[in-house]
């Protein structure tokens, strides 16, 4: 298991409401309520959460779909969206339970063109009753690509080969990539963002 790095010492800081986990919108709130009751732990509440980001929102790329939402009550209004969508939503379900979850990424070639790369979102959950950070990816499974919820391994769709120039970054990050965000924003085909337009890695400052 990778040794994870949290960008900010204070969890709190990863509870923040931000433009695109805005999780006091309505919609979130209600899913919310459907997803979660008083009596259950913070783990069950977690895989909850995991499970119906992976299970219930589609990945874009899987099925073909052109459309790109990004902010949270997006992605759960038209039920899909790409991996950095989707972190966002797992991300926006648990921070309204006071559970803190960052952001995590993987620098991968792209399906198709082995000589481009394109980073890929996943979550890194704190979970306090084992007061430790757990990574978890609800991108979906489909075809041989398969994550699954555990808090005892990472069982996690994609395993960079950094022989190929795959990485994966150990930072848990307290907001979404900014560059990420805004090819998000623009983006009107997701097979045309993912080919082209996504950064291809994490700038160190």
């Amino acid at each position: 298991m990778m040794n994870l790095i949290a960008e900010s010492i204070v969890l709190g800081d990863y509870l923040n409401e931000l433009p695109v986990v805005n999780y006091s919108h309505e919609s979130i709130k209600k899913q919310a309520n459907l997803l979660f009751t008083d009596d259950q732990t913070d783990i069950e509440k977690v895989k909850a959460a995991y499970e119906f980001v992976r299970d219930q929102i589609a990945q874009s790329l899987d099925i073909e779909s052109r459309y790109v939402p990004c902010r949270t009550n997006d992605v759960l209004k038209y039920g899909e969206g790409v991996c950095f969508a989707k972190a966002n939503l797992l991300a926006a379900l648990l921070r309204s339970q006071s559970i803190p979850t960052g952001f995590c990424y993987q620098r991968l070639r792209i399906r198709g063109n082995e000589n481009r790369f394109a980073l890929h979102a996943l979550n890194a959950v704190f979970i306090p009753s084992i007061s430790r950070w757990i990574r978890l990816d609800a991108r979906g499974n489909s075809r041989g690509i398969k994550g699954e919820f555990s808090i005892d391994e990472e069982i996690l769709p994609f395993r960079p080969d950094e022989f190929l120039g795959e990485k994966d970054y150990p930072i848990i990050y307290t907001k979404p990539n900014v560059e990420a965000m805004a090819v998000l924003e623009v983006s009107n085909d997701a097979h045309k963002m993912y080919q082209k337009n996504l950064p291809c890695e994490i700038i160190q400052v």
